[in-house]
Order: structure tokens, then C-alpha cells, then sequence
């Protein structure tokens, strides 16, 4: 069993880099999805993370 974790500023970033990642030589078992944000200044700032837990095939 394997993991595998992003971290993005955007949303659309995580979704590209999660389904690159993906392939048909993997079962995945399952997959924490997470958003935070926080304030810098007067700028508010976002955080997508994911974790796919994931075994390869044989």
C-alpha cells in the first residue's frame, strides 16, 4: 500500500495532478480530500490538498 499526497492553490491544479497521476495500474483504496485558507495581509488564501491511498497491480 502506497500514498500519495498534493498540495495546490487552486482547485483545478489539484484535479489536473490527481488525474495525471492516476492510471489503470493502480487500485485506488481511498482518497482524503482537504481545503484551508487563511488570511496574508488583506489577501485570502486557499490550500487544496488530497491524499490517495493506493496499492499498484501486479
Amino acid at each position: 500500500m502506497q500514498v500519495k499526497i498534493f498540495d495546490m492553490e487552486d482547485e483545478k491544479d489539484l484535479e489536473v495532478a490527481i488525474n495525471d497521476f492516476l492510471d489503470g495500474d493502480m487500485d485506488v483504496i481511498d482518497i482524503k480530500y482537504q481545503v484551508s485558507s487563511s488570511i496574508y495581509s488583506e489577501e485570502q488564501i486557499y490550500c487544496f490538498s488530497a491524499m490517495i491511498v493506493y496499492v499498484r497491480k501486479q
